[in-house]
């Protein structure tokens, strides 16, 4: 993907205003949380240092789909450089990859693609299936793993996802995984450094975003100026 798509299509994630009726519904099976097994304990806090979630392999091969997704250039780091991999094992180790806020108790009934996922399967789940049916893939493709291919086999195999031409098996929906690969690789390229994510303020230098700042009292008599600002993490206010 060239890096002006990744930042012309940020825009393009809207929610549909309406929602079609559907008329034919695969129903997934569910539960309920009456029913026995179902109420599970809270996920375990995030661990500190290492990594959280993802084995070694998947870190490495989360990585490597960042780095064809926003490849290095003379205006910024690279996805996998600006820590976009470390962004996301965080999150799936909290209460983002647990699905916390959402509900997913059953029963699920599959509608149509403006509905979005209707799915059992939390983040942190979806990775982990998504990634092993990706290198399995693959493996019957090429004979070796993801992160084993050139930047031109894999661009091939992220454009195969994205059309939906390459079958991951009937555990994963394979769209649905390319585009939750896709919104957090962006997620951590241009989220506060605190997470992860956005490498030295990379994507912020790259399009002039200031970042944490208190205030910009001092700035305003500056109007029509180049201002240069240098951008303020979370982290600096954390000193």
């Amino acid at each position: 993907m060239k890096r002006r798509e990744f930042l012309t299509s940020i825009t393009a994630l809207g929610v549909a205003s309406t929602i079609p009726v559907v008329t034919k519904a695969e129903v997934i099976n569910g539960g309920q949380p009456w029913e026995p097994g179902q109420v599970k304990t809270p996920p375990s806090p995030p661990r500190q240092g290492g990594l959280q979630y993802l084995t070694q392999h998947e870190f490495d091969t989360v990585g490597a789909i960042a780095e064809r997704f926003i490849p290095a250039d003379e205006t910024s780091l690279s996805g996998k450089e600006a820590g976009c991999a470390t962004f996301i094992d965080r999150q799936l180790a909290g209460d983002y990859g647990n699905a916390v806020a959402i509900y997913r108790l059953g029963k699920f009934v599959k509608g149509t693609a403006e509905q979005g996922p209707q799915s059992p399967l939390t983040p942190a789940q979806r990775y982990r299936l998504g990634l092993a049916a990706l290198d399995k893939a693959v493996q019957q493709q090429y004979g070796k793993d993801f992160i084993s291919l050139s930047g031109e086999q894999q661009d091939k195999v992220l454009t195969a996802l994205e059309n939906v031409t390459l079958d991951l098996g009937e555990e994963v929906e394979t769209k649905v995984f390319f585009e939750l690969l896709l919104q957090n690789v962006r997620e951590g390229f241009l989220s506060d450094p605190i997470y992860g994510g956005n490498k030295e303020m990379t994507s912020w230098k790259m399009i002039g975003f200031p970042g944490a700042r208190y205030d910009f009292r001092d700035l305003l008599p500056k109007k029509g100026q180049k201002l240069n600002i240098i951008p303020t993490s979370l982290i600096d206010n954390q000193l």
